[in-house]
């Protein structure tokens, strides 16, 4: 920021080492200082208890600071100030006058506490965790089947799609949509219309996101560092995704792996710009980032996401018993349930799976009949 690369250090030391006015100084340490006051309770809101399930727990996090947004919580901050907290609050894809004071809060929680999540990793990328899932069903998985339309019968489930330019139908006993809030909201028409009302109310923010690979032979600045943040700039943090690989030698090999996003109203600026001005506006800032990055990038792509995760907004602990009651047979499950990520989707993912056992007949072992109910349609 401002022409400084902290890559180590306590991050209560940056308001002190990064170029900034005075008044920004003071700014930025009394309000991480609150920030700091919130994370401790925070940290105690998030703790599963003794004999507690996760939806209890889950509630618990969004009536946390719900009442008001990051901004209005943090307060009027100088330009300086507030573009050091942008990064860290921002990452939700909503910006800090639209996620809640407690989200925002959450997020400080993650990045701060060692160990809270941020520390673990997936070898290889989590899409191995998917495509060792799709390992498993065995040719049970229908792709690019759209579905249109889901419709609840006294004892079963109609799923309507189109596959290959051929409109299909699938019948079961129950169905767990796992998908966007919208989507489902689209798709299953009869469910409760308080559950499709507050479907529609979730929130979900953009990301615009290019990953590029690197052929330079020598240690790089970046070696030791996994994240990066980025006030200022056209993404607000750079990852190292070779990071953990840099773990693992006993000699640097060649080339690294880098990505950058863009969330929020970041990710609005560049969604309608073409590969090539994505690729430019991130290059220049790589470069003033990283001095010399941009000669050492032999591939890049571009991703954009118009929606790209849910974001926790004021209010929106108000709709959670609503969400999470089931409707029938069809059975909802997803990060939107939650604001844990990964984690939210497991434990939605494992609540649904106990419900859909429990439509089943109470003699059935619980093995789904791939004729009438066992294909997942993505």
């Amino acid at each position: 920021m401002n022409g400084k690369l902290l890559l180590n250090g306590r991050v209560e030391t940056y308001p002190l080492r990064i170029p900034m006015s005075w008044s920004s100084r003071r700014a930025m340490l009394a309000a991480g200082a609150k920030v700091r006051l919130a994370v401790a309770k925070y940290a105690k809101i998030v703790e599963l208890r003794p004999g507690e399930d996760q939806a209890t727990r889950q509630q618990r996090v969004y009536n946390f600071m719900n009442d008001r947004t990051f901004a209005e919580f943090i307060g009027p901050l100088p330009a300086d100030a507030e573009a050091l907290f942008k990064p860290t609050v921002t990452r939700s894809a909503g910006d800090m006058d639209e996620i809640s004071a407690g989200a925002g809060v959450g997020y400080f929680n993650l990045v701060w506490n060692i160990g809270a999540g941020l520390s673990q990793s997936i070898l290889g990328g989590p899409s191995t965790l998917t495509e060792h899932i799709a390992a498993a069903l065995s040719g049970r998985v229908e792709l690019a089947a759209t579905v249109h339309k889901i419709v609840q019968n006294a004892d079963s489930v109609v799923v309507r799609y189109r596959q290959g330019g051929v409109d299909k139908q699938v019948q079961a006993r129950c169905v767990v949509l796992a998908i966007p809030a919208a989507a489902a909201h689209r798709v299953a028409v009869d469910l409760d219309s308080d559950i499709r009302d507050a479907l529609s109310k979730i929130v979900y923010g953009p990301y615009v996101s290019a990953a590029f690979l690197t052929n330079e032979t020598e240690p790089q600045v970046w070696d030791d560092a996994y994240a990066i943040a980025t006030p200022k700039r056209s993404f607000n943090v750079v990852l190292n995704m070779s990071n953990i690989a840099r773990g693992q030698e006993t000699q640097r090999r060649p080339g690294s792996s880098i990505m950058t996003f863009s969330p929020a109203s970041l990710a609005q600026t560049l969604l309608e710009q073409d590969d090539d001005t994505i690729l430019r506006t991130y290059l220049d800032d790589l470069d003033q980032v990283l001095p010399g990055f941009a000669d050492k990038v032999v591939e890049a792509e571009v991703q954009r996401w118009p929606t790209g995760a849910p974001y926790c907004f004021p209010g929106r602990g108000k709709l959670q018993s609503t969400l999470t009651r089931r409707s029938g047979r069809i059975l909802l499950a997803g990060d939107y349930l939650g604001a844990l990520y990964t984690e939210t989707a497991i434990h939605t993912g494992l609540s649904a799976a106990r419900d859909a056992h429990g439509l089943l007949d109470p003699h059935d072992t619980g093995t789904v009949d791939t004729h009438s109910s066992g294909h997942a349609l993505t």
